[in-house]
Parts: structure tokens; C-alpha cells; sequence
């Protein structure tokens, strides 16, 4: 069993930065692609960016792409995400997810993802 813990969630302005970091245990998160996702009240959880397991694939939602980056630190379990410019559309609880199937790609649909963690909220003030 994999256990997830997001942090680095906050208020940020708009067009500021944040990074949000996951930290997995219970299991080597190198052998695992790693996701983020998010979902805003009302709407359904969406993809944002997601890295392989040897890091070499990333994949980003159009949403994002130029103001995202996802990175991995296979060394010490851990897989960060870099928002920039952010935009009021980013306000969502962001979720971070393992996925143990054996391609080392990059998944970007959320049935592809065994393992999620409990989330962190990111707030956008205009």
C-alpha cells in the first residue's frame, strides 16, 4: 500500500507562484508514474500534469502547459509541482496520485491512477 501526502497549499495571488509537494511511503514511489490533479467546487477532478516513473515523460493539460512544471525526486519519494502565473481557473484542491501500471509513461486519465492522496487547497485572490 502507497500512502500520498500533498502540502504546500495556500492563498496566492494572482499571476504568483506555488509549489505544492507530495511525499509517498509504504512503497518505492520510482516504481509508480505520479499525477496531479485537481477539482474546483462544483466541477468534476481533472488532470493537470503527470511525470513517468524514470521521469523522462511529462504530460500537462492545455490549461497549464508554459506555466506548470512537474518534477520527481525518486531519491527521496517525493514529486513536486511549480505553478506560475497563476490564473483564478487554478482555485481547486490539488490531489497528487500513483499509478501502478507498468508503461513508464506519463497517464493523464484519473481511472489510470491507483493510489490518491487526501489533497491540498490552493486559493487564488484576485
Amino acid at each position: 500500500q502507497m500512502q500520498l501526502v500533498e502540502s504546500g497549499g495556500g492563498l496566492v495571488q494572482a499571476g504568483g507562484s506555488l509549489r505544492l509537494s507530495c511525499a509517498a511511503s509504504g512503497r518505492a514511489s520510482s516504481t509508480y508514474g505520479m499525477g496531479w490533479f485537481r477539482q474546483a467546487p462544483g466541477k468534476e477532478r481533472e488532470f493537470v500534469a503527470a511525470v513517468s516513473r524514470s521521469g523522462g515523460t511529462t504530460n500537462y493539460a492545455n490549461s497549464v502547459k508554459g506555466r506548470v512544471a512537474i518534477s520527481r525526486d525518486n531519491a527521496n519519494n517525493t514529486v513536486n509541482l511549480q505553478m506560475n502565473s497563476m490564473e483564478p481557473a487554478d482555485d481547486a484542491v490539488y490531489y497528487c496520485a500513483a499509478t501502478r501500471y507498468g508503461s513508464d509513461h506519463a497517464y493523464t486519465q484519473w481511472y489510470e491512477y491507483n493510489y490518491w492522496g487526501r489533497g491540498t487547497q490552493v486559493t487564488i485572490s484576485s
